[in-house]
This record gives C-alpha cells, sequence and structure tokens, in this order.
C-alpha cells in the first residue's frame, strides 16, 4: 500500500504566514507554515514520522514572488538528504488566477443597476508586491461589470478607510469589499470626513470573503499535490525548476535575488466556481 502524503502549505504575506489558513485548513491534514525555519522543522518532522512523500505547496496567489524561490532553496538539503521523499508543487495560484477568482467573487452582486463599487484589499508587502495588486484591481476593471474598482492595503498606503473615502467621494453609495490573498480584511473603521465638504449621499459597505471557500482551496492543493507527485515519481521533485523561476518585476534596490515568473498554464482570469457563498456584512457611512 501506498504511504500517503503529507502536505505542508508554505505561506508568506498573502496567508499572514499561516495564521489566515489555520481555520480553513484545520482537519484537512494540510500544515500550514511560515518560510525559513518553521518550514524546515515541519519537513522534518514529517520525513520523521513515515515513509510517505511530503509535498510543499506555496501559497502564493502571485503577489510573494520571492516564496517559491525561497522555498525551493530550503528544501534542497532535506531533499539531498532524503531523495525522492520531498517535492516542491506549482504555486497554489499566479495573478492570472487571482484575476478571476476577484471577477467570480465580485459576480455575487445585486443587479446591474445597484452594483456597488469594488475596493480590493490585501496585506501591504513591498513595492512591486504592492503595485501587482493595482494592476490585478484594473483588469478586474477591464474584464468585469463594475465601472469602480479601487485599491487599499491593510497596514500600508491607502488603507481600507481611505479607500472607502475615495469611493465615496467618487459618488458611490455601495462599496464591496473583497480581499486579494487568504487574509479576511475586517470591517474597515469609518474614514475622516472632517476635512471633506458633506455628500449628499451615504456610503452603505458590503465586506465579503473570504476569497475561496474551504472546498475551493482543498481543491487546489489537491491538484498541485497530484502534479507533484506525479513529477516526483518521474525524478523530478520540483526543486530545481522552483530556484530557477523568475517573476517580472523591476526590482530598484540591490539583492541576491533573482526574478520570478509564476505564471501557470491556465487560460487567463478564469472564474472559480467554489467561490463562497457566506452572507455579507453590512455597515453605513453617513455623510
Amino acid at each position: 500500500m501506498t504511504a500517503l502524503p503529507t502536505v505542508i502549505a508554505v505561506c508568506g504575506h498573502e496567508a499572514a504566514f499561516g495564521r489566515a489558513l489555520d481555520g480553513v485548513l484545520a482537519g484537512s491534514g494540510v500544515v500550514p507554515v511560515a518560510p525559513g525555519r518553521e518550514l524546515q522543522a515541519a519537513v522534518g518532522r514529517a520525513l520523521r514520522a513515515g515513509p510517505g512523500p511530503v509535498c510543499v505547496v506555496p501559497m502564493t496567489l502571485g503577489r510573494d514572488p520571492e516564496l517559491v524561490a525561497d522555498t525551493a532553496r530550503t528544501l534542497r538539503r532535506p531533499a539531498a538528504e532524503h531523495p525522492g521523499r520531498i517535492a516542491l508543487t506549482e504555486p497554489f495560484g499566479s495573478t492570472e488566477h487571482l484575476i478571476g477568482w476577484l471577477r467570480a467573487a465580485a459576480g455575487h452582486s445585486p443587479p446591474a443597476e445597484a452594483e456597488p463599487a469594488l475596493l480590493i484589499v490585501a496585506p501591504a508587502a513591498d513595492p512591486d508586491a504592492d503595485a501587482e495588486l493595482f494592476r490585478v484591481a484594473r483588469l478586474v476593471r477591464q474584464y468585469g461589470r463594475h465601472g469602480l474598482v479601487e485599491v487599499a492595503l491593510a497596514g500600508g498606503d491607502p488603507s481600507p478607510a481611505e479607500g472607502i473615502d475615495r469611493c465615496r467621494r467618487l459618488g458611490a453609495a455601495r462599496v464591496r469589499v473583497l480581499p486579494a490573498s487568504f487574509v479576511e480584511p475586517g470591517p474597515p473603521g469609518p474614514p475622516d470626513l472632517s476635512h471633506l465638504p458633506e455628500l449628499p449621499h451615504q456610503t452603505e459597505v458590503l465586506c465579503g470573503g473570504p476569497l475561496l471557500g474551504r472546498a475551493a482551496v482543498e481543491a487546489v492543493l489537491a491538484t498541485r499535490t497530484g502534479a507533484a507527485l506525479r513529477k516526483l515519481a518521474a525524478h523530478d521533485d520540483g526543486i530545481a525548476a522552483g530556484s530557477a523561476q523568475h517573476h517580472g518585476h523591476t526590482h530598484s534596490h540591490d539583492d541576491d535575488h533573482d526574478d520570478h515568473n509564476h505564471a501557470l498554464d491556465h487560460e487567463h482570469a478564469h472564474p472559480h466556481p467554489h467561490v463562497t457563498d457566506r452572507p455579507l456584512h453590512t455597515a453605513v457611512l453617513h455623510p
């Protein structure tokens, strides 16, 4: 009987270094960890626990371009010491997937005449990753049906409150907040409107999320893990390919990292069928 694999989800800022997936993956057997030492320790425990393979999934949605190569570097030594036991999968998703998932989430909206503005929120990271979120939002607007799509960065600039403020000033009576990460943004506090002239409308804030439900996350993990196990059986652990991946950002600072490109072999911006149907939370901002 073939030993079952251990699946480890290595998480960067898009998943709060694993904390955002604790509840989603609870009971699934998948272990969410932070990169580096936490990943190294989890791999060591899995190798000692039994003879089965260990699959490591980089939990990026395309805005953490260093995660794959950093993970590959961490796995090199244990993979050399335990040949045929460790596999690095393809990234969980790319920005192309993220665009499609956001479009699908935005599709759960009121009738066209009442469609809200969209405020896409993700944790702040470095300037390149933050700029990528603006590109994602532009393509969500380009290929969607919402006339106003804005961006906010939790812990960064613009903040979610500032994003709602901007939507309000641009005339939006309703704003739907969508997470562009595994982290669900909490209900944003009211923006400071004291410096603005009074506007003739209220602004209703709809807080939606998560981006993907548990079934969708588990389905993608199963797909990535299955593909990696088939490659591992053919003596390809994915680590060399992960180390060599490049991304298209131009860095303005000197570092030792190569560029990484996480575009997967999927159609551009296709929606996922497992978007959560969880009810929205609403708040009203008065002028």
